[in-house]
């Protein structure tokens, strides 16, 4: 930024002087033109001329009123073109354009830049919406899961329950079971046997079919 002030400064310095040089001759040809209408109109004398020492005397010979009006006039709006167009290209105006300029497409390149994340952005926004539905809808089957297995659980007691009462009533029936089975009864010590005993393994005694006495299911009860 100063080499560029730099730059610029000098820049100035040296249209400063073109206009001064520039602006000089106009004046000095607007001098001219002046004593060329004096000299085609009035008749009279060429005098300026003469401050050029070599070719003052050979233009005053050869110059006629009419060349030196035309010559005078071209010379002085020339000059004046060219100072007007030196003076009024102002540099800082350009300076100012040139920033304003590489600003407005470092803006566009940003611009871009931002349109491209932007979009990136969208694509990731998209997902994590995606995401988030995906997620909702997990939430929901977990949710669903939870539920059944709470109604579930009651079921698996009242199934472990049954399973209690069965094993119970199993356990039950095998005691009914052995109890029918030892249905005949020793005369000697009373105690329980089997319908195929002939001898009381209890106390000897020998048994009679006619001897054991039955045990009626009423009786059992």
């Amino acid at each position: 930024m100063v080499r560029r002030l730099a730059s610029k400064g000098k820049n100035l310095g040296k249209k400063g002087i073109s206009v001064w040089v520039l602006s000089s001759l106009t004046f000095l040809s607007l001098l001219h033109l002046f004593e060329a209408i004096t000299v085609l109109f009035f008749s009279n004398q060429i005098r300026l001329l003469q401050i050029y020492p070599v070719l003052g005397e050979k233009l005053m010979q050869t110059l006629t009123p009419a060349t030196y009006f035309w010559t005078s006039a071209i010379a002085t709006f020339a000059l004046w073109g060219i100072t007007c167009a030196i003076a009024f290209e102002n540099p800082v105006d350009a300076f100012l354009n040139k920033i304003l300029s590489d600003a407005k497409q470092q803006s566009g390149v940003e611009t871009q830049v931002l349109e491209e994340k932007s979009n990136v952005i969208d694509a990731m926004y998209e997902t994590i919406e995606s995401n988030n539905e995906t997620l909702a809808h997990v939430k929901d089957i977990v949710y669903n899961t939870r539920t059944e297995v709470k109604e579930i659980q009651p079921m698996k007691e009242s199934i472990e329950k049954m399973k209690t009462e069965l094993s119970s009533l199993k356990r039950e029936v095998k005691r009914m079971d052995e109890k029918i089975g030892f249905s005949n009864i020793c005369p000697a010590c009373g105690k329980s046997l089997l319908p195929e005993f002939k001898m009381c393994p209890y106390c000897g005694e020998r048994i009679r079919i006619s001897q054991v006495p039955t045990i009626s299911l009423k009786d059992y009860k």
